[in-house]
């Protein structure tokens, strides 16, 4: 790749800032899905191992700073503790974590660092300034460091100061998880071994525009599932009963039907329930048969089949987005079938564009059955629209 990564950089002895991704699911006080941290250990590990002195910045959940009772419930609950308890577990180093954003308790915790040594700081967005990209505190930060290293590819397409911010002051690259993913995307979006097969399922079409036009002028197929599918369906002039539709989208369906022809491809049958929560009737219907009073909540065998014969021969395949409400077992099989198709293709490569896709290939027990899965849900779409990520461009070219 053209951007420097971490092994271009002479680490020892440095303060290296590393922006990680360590947005993890805490209940309790305790942290529930832990994949985050671990993602990150391998650029955290060679940074130890190199005699760096590793500063981790990463943001935790949301900040309310327009209301001040919020934000001390929001920093209460966002709180970086557990995860600092977490990581000293899984590297063999000290590991502090300082409570601070700013101020000379963190300046002189990292003063009195040792080579081999890791700090982290307390969630970034405590700083009213990161998402605004603050200039003040983006530079604040950077002096705290010789080095910036990104490794927080779920960030990436968010201009915040830890992800540019701090990149504009200091030599940076980019750490191995952001690197293996801009390989793998790469390859799949800009560089794809043909044909290339785009399947996108998800609740709305209005999430996917973007990715919908750049992917019908780049893939051989765009295979439509999900919730979105309802919208397209009746674009069609089919009746969908009480299933998702996003009635101002309907043009906008008709268009990119128009526009891709065969290339777009649609479910022909569909499981319908008469209830989300507690459905006392649920079949299976033909796509242009919804009948009244009916939803659509997951794609059907035929479908099914429709969708593998498509996928027959493809030597790339991207994924986002669901095929059903999978979190229900009983609308799950479209979601897991499509999982079985993709783990099954010879010699094809297949990247799940993060998100509840890839949640549903990690619970459904397809983890190591694709050539890789992103990590992050947002930064993935993005590179899929052909947006330029932020936190990526700002990094330093190789020399």
């Amino acid at each position: 790749m053209a951007k420097q990564t971490v092994k271009d950089l002479d680490v020892n002895g440095k303060r290296v800032l590393v922006r990680v991704d360590f947005n993890v699911p805490i209940k309790e006080g305790k942290i529930t899905n832990d994949n985050r941290i671990q993602a990150a250990l391998p650029t955290i590990n060679y940074l130890i191992d190199n005699g760096a002195k590793v500063i981790l910045l990463s943001h935790l959940g949301k900040i309310n700073h327009k209301d001040e009772e919020k934000t001390e419930a929001d920093k209460k609950k966002n709180n970086m503790a557990p995860v600092a308890s977490r990581l000293a577990e899984l590297v063999n180093c000290k590991v502090t974590f300082v409570n601070e954003t700013r101020g000379a308790i963190l300046e002189e915790a990292i003063a009195n660092m040792n080579n081999g040594e890791i700090i982290l700081v307390q969630n970034t967005r405590y700083e009213k300034g990161e998402s605004k990209n603050d200039s003040e505190l983006g530079e604040y930060w950077a002096k705290l460091g010789d080095l910036f290293v990104s490794d927080a590819f779920g960030s990436v397409h968010r201009a915040h100061a830890s992800t540019v911010g701090i990149a504009t002051h200091l030599p940076s690259a980019c750490g191995f998880l952001v690197e293996k993913e801009i390989e793998n995307l790469s390859a799949a979006i800009d560089n794809p071994k043909r044909p290339l097969i785009a399947i996108l399922g998800g609740a709305k079409v209005s999430d996917k525009i973007a990715v919908i036009e750049n992917l019908l002028k780049i893939a051989d197929k765009v295979i439509i599932g999900g919730g979105m599918a309802y919208t397209f369906l009746y674009a069609k002039g089919y009746n969908v009963g009480t299933s998702l539709l996003e009635a101002d989208k309907v043009e906008l369906a008709k268009e990119f039907m128009e526009r891709g022809k065969d290339k777009l491809v649609l479910p022909v049958d569909t499981v319908v329930a008469n209830d989300f929560s507690n459905p006392t009737e649920i079949k299976t219907v033909n796509s242009n048969e919804i009948p009244d009073g009916f939803m659509g909540l997951d794609i059907g065998e035929k479908t099914i089949e429709l969708f593998k014969k498509e996928l027959e021969g493809a030597k790339t395949v991207v994924w986002n987005g669901p095929m059903g409400v999978f979190e229900d077992p009983r609308f799950a099989k479209g979601t897991e079938e499509v999982c079985k198709i993709l783990a099954n293709l010879d010699g094809a490569m297949t990247v799940i564009g993060g998100g509840d896709s890839a949640a549903a290939a990690i619970q459904l027990g397809f983890a190591d059955k694709f050539t890789h899965i992103s990590t992050g849900g947002g930064a993935s779409l993005e590179y899929m629209e052909g947006k330029e990520l932020p936190g990526i461009a700002i990094i330093q070219e190789k020399k």
